[in-house]
């Protein structure tokens, strides 16, 4: 008997060792909180390293030109500067529907966008094909913008 009694005595001691219940411990769907991410809250400025972006008030001349030129020879196949659609969506008014930074991080960032920003998605999910990497320098994507903000109307100075 005595044969008996101890395996039992045993497996009910590990038992009680293993399955023992914790209030203080999470359960296994639960994460800790120091491990969930935050969720990133939706500014409107995009993913990207532009946070701030100082606009031109005017607009400057040479980075207006140089930006047409720019969207002209990389952006024209997809884009108007009207408000057309083409294989992606026209520039007209972009400028008062998204912030500066957006769209910065929009013309250098396009590959962390379409993964991480909610409007790069809805505007990929409405156009069905995603913007290329144009590989712009902070210095031309800045062009651009000046550009986008001439085409809406921004006054440009001398």
């Amino acid at each position: 008997m005595k044969k008996v009694i101890f395996p039992f005595f045993l497996l009910l001691i590990l038992a009680a060792a293993c399955g023992g219940s914790d209030e203080n411990a999470t359960s296994e769907s639960e994460a800790p909180e120091s491990m969930v991410a935050d969720t990133p809250t939706n500014d409107g400025k995009g993913v990207g390293e532009y946070k701030e972006v100082a606009l031109n008030d005017p607009l400057v001349a040479s980075l207006v030109s140089r930006g047409q030129s720019i969207v002209d020879l990389k952006c024209a196949a997809c884009h108007k500067t009207t408000d057309q659609r083409v294989v992606g969506p026209g520039f007209k008014g972009i400028t008062e529907r998204r912030k500066p930074e957006w769209i910065m991080n929009m013309i250098t960032n396009v590959d962390v966008m379409l993964e991480a920003d909610p409007t790069a998605q809805a505007l990929l999910k409405e156009c069905l094909v995603r913007m290329p990497n144009q590989n712009l320098t902070p210095d031309d994507a800045r062009a651009v913008l000046e550009f986008m903000f001439s085409n809406d109307g921004k006054p440009v100075g001398q």
